[in-house]
């Protein structure tokens, strides 16, 4: 792992960062193409709170994860939620997501946040496997409607 550096996003990584979103969708059974570029857009838009983190080695970036800032009715501070989170397949299984979801532990700490929350599939053994070592299931349950 000390070679692989997490960092920012960068305006010049849309081209490694697209295949890696691109295989995240297919993962997940979606397709975001309608969203994509107002996506990538609010990595650099200094009002919203939608960031972007990449594990780079070398020139090739091994995965991403997307998180976002917002205001809780629970609590006084902001709350970060860890919203896409992935890894290529040939970094799998080298502590890239860990060394992600730990990054993003930092910046919302140094935000101010009191938590860091995400959902998963429940089908997604191989990621909760890592999820249970990292933080602690909720035990809530989503529900959501689709306009």
């Amino acid at each position: 792992m000390d070679d692989i550096i997490i960092r920012d996003i960068k305006p010049e990584d849309r081209a490694v960062w697209e295949p890696l979103w691109l295989a995240y969708q297919r993962f997940y059974k979606v397709d975001l193409t309608a969203v994509t570029d107002i996506t990538f857009a609010r990595f650099f838009d200094g009002i919203e709170p939608v960031h972007a983190l990449v594990a780079q080695r070398g020139g090739e970036l091994l995965g991403f994860t997307h998180y976002l800032f917002h205001r809780s009715t629970w609590l006084a501070g902001p709350t970060c939620y860890l919203q896409d989170l992935y890894t290529a397949d040939a970094a799998r299984g080298r502590g890239v997501a860990r060394t992600l979801i730990e990054a993003v532990y930092a910046r919302a700490e140094k935000a101010g946040a009191s938590r860091v929350y995400w959902n998963t599939h429940e089908d997604n053994a191989t990621a909760r496997a890592l999820y249970d070592k990292v933080a602690t299931r909720s035990g809530f349950i989503q529900y959501r409607k689709l306009f």
